[in-house]
């Protein structure tokens, strides 16, 4: 038997029907990817990092050592803003550039110390939000989403 448009399956009405009806899959997509990153940038912004800049230590403390050209590439940003960003970190004394051995014309950026600490910090930052951001679905709903993203992400 078919309901009523707007309405569920127990007979009420669904409050986010016209809602459901006027968004597309696309913009809900992008709405929750909105509220999910400023939740991120609110978390770690304690820790005194620009979301750039938190993208760049988060890859460095990820990946390790790397030239600035795969930085570049890892973040899918131009290498002028690349240098831009590191050139931030090394000011704040999170990465330091080194020469690179195997090609004297290259340089490695690298996490200092204070820049793994803090990279640290990020990482648990970001997790607790993520878990406060997605706690609100059970387990089943978890895995769904994950495989429905990673589909998504594989088929790209």
């Amino acid at each position: 038997m078919e309901r009523p448009s707007g309405e569920t399956a127990s007979g009420s009405a669904d409050p986010n029907a016209e809602r459901d009806s006027e968004e597309t899959l696309a913009e809900a997509f992008w709405s929750v990817m909105r509220i999910l990153r400023l939740a991120t940038h609110a978390a770690v912004a304690p820790l005194g990092l620009t979301p750039g800049q938190a993208r760049a230590l988060g890859t460095l403390a990820r990946h390790g050592r790397m030239r600035l050209s795969e930085l570049s590439d890892r973040l899918h940003i131009a290498p002028r803003s690349t240098t831009e960003v590191v050139d931030a970190l090394e000011a704040e004394g999170f990465a330091a550039r080194e020469p690179d051995e195997t090609d004297r014309r290259a340089t490695l950026v690298v996490l200092t110390d204070h820049g793994a600490e803090v990279g640290r910090q990020l990482s648990r930052a970001r997790a607790a939000e993520a878990e406060a951001f997605f706690g609100r679905l059970d387990a089943a709903d978890r895995a769904e989403l994950r495989r429905i993203l990673d589909t998504l992400r594989d088929g790209a």
